[in-house]
């Protein structure tokens, strides 16, 4: 048996404790029944979340060396039971997720240790959480905490237009959420709506608890598919990890509520940038609107659709409609200025995003879509200063030295510099899974190297790479529109070919 650490005496998840000490898993503090295997299955998953640990890894952990029984059984049995004990599902897992052929591996968020309950003193007016025990570092005026109070309120959520994912609804089938499964979920839906990587961790973390606390409350499955549809997109999530499981979720509130317009506009989102099937975004879009036509995030959602497919009248008429109906969404606004960039309107676009990037310096998108329409322009210093803005906002090491090597390049030698200094890190990084084909795909067609260009686009395609479902949109690549991979490509995607 090879010994493994946990990071604390103490580790919680949701709703759940583990005393490492004790040996007792409790669920809001009471103990819950469980065997000796389950719980030790439990802490070695728990002292390596997100890592896929292999069956050969649990017999390692969990059996000393010389004995000898049915390995795989006993590793099955246990991780059912521990699933049992925490009221998980294989097909819709909210802490264990089966890898196919690898192993298992743990995909809900762990809180980081905090003094003992009896310690803390929650502020009052904050926003709280039950069976949870985040620390708020930065004091706020009374007043803004009372606002918050009141925003979170159910009634607000109710009239505000726009915030109907904020809606701890009752829905159709006559389900009544439980007080603490309502206040967990708008709660996660405070933080989802932050957009940021922390932001979009607790809210994950809230909405998981959400369930545990409320098996059938639909929302707080929406509420978890949408927190993966974001996270690959703000964190450093794969979205090879985050699409299947948003896809389940969204999937899980239909079963649950088929009325309801968030669970649908979900399922589309995930459908469509995970699964590329077009024909179900399109349907399950369309059938959120037709359930709620004031939703806010579906119009929203459907432009972003729209805009990927080359129907940019349609993305414009969606945008506006989404943001008529949610005027202070940072999230709609941003999507509007990258698919203005799309319609042809880049300065619109620039000075959209240049007050917003100034007015929320640190919401990644604005400087995101900022940085490739100063590349579509060629203002190349512009373009590196909002990528190092984003690399540095993502806390993402590969790309903060791609930035670094693209800089010295253009210091060195120009635009063609850039590229020539910032093509073999590119390649590198490739070469440890750290960079997208796609990319290396933008920075051969940028130099002019057809062939190397729509070999990396075929290898995007063939990855099943995200990123390839904006080629439509990408001018970059309008060297290369007449060769017959790109056009292969275009097919395979579906989407018309528009010449640039």
């Amino acid at each position: 048996m090879q010994p493994y650490q946990v990071s604390s005496p103490v580790i919680r998840f949701g709703v759940f404790e583990v005393d490492v000490r004790s040996g007792e898993l409790r669920r809001s503090g009471v103990k819950v029944k469980i065997q000796d295997l389950p719980l030790r299955a439990l802490q070695f998953l728990l002292s390596r979340p997100n890592e896929v640990l292999s069956r050969e890894e649990f017999r390692r952990a969990l059996w000393p060396d010389g004995v000898f029984v049915d390995f795989d059984h006993g590793i099955s049995s246990a991780i059912n039971r521990l699933r049992d004990a925490l009221g998980d599902s294989a097909d819709n897992p909210l802490f264990i997720e089966t890898v196919e052929r690898r192993g298992y591996r743990w995909i809900a968020p762990i809180q980081p240790p905090s003094v003992p309950a009896a310690e803390e003193k929650p502020i009052t007016g904050a926003p709280k959480v039950a069976g949870v025990r985040w620390k708020w570092v930065l004091p706020l005026p009374a007043f803004l905490l009372l606002f918050v109070a009141w925003v979170l309120r159910p009634e607000f959520s109710a009239v505000k237009a726009g915030a109907s994912t904020a809606t701890a609804k009752v829905s159709p089938q006559g389900h009544q959420p439980n007080p603490q499964a309502r206040d967990l979920y708008l709660q996660g839906r405070y933080y989802w709506n932050q957009r940021t990587p922390d932001g979009l961790h607790k809210a994950l973390d809230y909405f998981t608890q959400a369930i545990v606390s409320d098996p059938g409350y639909a929302q707080a499955y929406v509420g978890l598919a949408d927190s993966y549809n974001l996270l690959r997109e703000y964190t450093l999530m794969p979205s090879t990890e985050a699409y299947p499981r948003a896809l389940a979720a969204a999937k899980r509130a239909v079963e649950l509520d088929d009325q309801n317009s968030e669970a649908h506009a979900s399922v589309a989102f995930a459908s469509f940038y995970g699964m590329w099937d077009g024909a179900t975004a399109e349907r399950e879009f369309r059938r959120a609107l037709e359930l709620n036509p004031n939703n806010a995030v579906a119009h929203h959602w459907y432009a972003t659709y729209l805009m990927t497919t080359g129907r940019v009248p349609e993305s414009l008429a969606e945008i506006e409609r989404a943001q008529a109906l949610d005027p202070t969404s940072k999230a709609i606004l941003s999507d509007k200025g990258r698919i203005l960039i799309g319609a042809g309107r880049r300065e619109e676009a620039i000075s959209l995003l240049k007050q917003m990037a100034a007015a929320e310096p640190e919401f990644v998108s604005p400087h995101r879509y900022l940085r490739y329409a100063y590349l579509l322009q060629g203002d190349y210093p512009d373009y590196l200063a909002e990528w190092k803005k984003e690399a540095s906002l993502l806390q993402d090491k590969a790309m903060i030295a791609l930035e670094d090597a693209a800089a010295k390049g253009y210091a060195a030698g120009g635009a063609n510099g850039m590229l020539q200094n910032l093509l073999p890190l590119q390649e590198k990084y490739y070469r440890q899974g750290l960079v997208s084909p796609y990319c290396l795909a933008e920075t051969y067609a940028l130099m002019g190297n057809k062939e190397m260009a729509v070999r990396y686009l075929k290898t995007a395609y063939d990855n099943h790479d995200e990123r390839i479902l904006g080629l439509e949109g990408d001018t970059e690549f309008a060297p290369i529109q007449d060769e017959p991979t790109y056009r292969t490509v275009m097919a395979q995607l579906g989407f018309p070919i528009v010449k640039r």
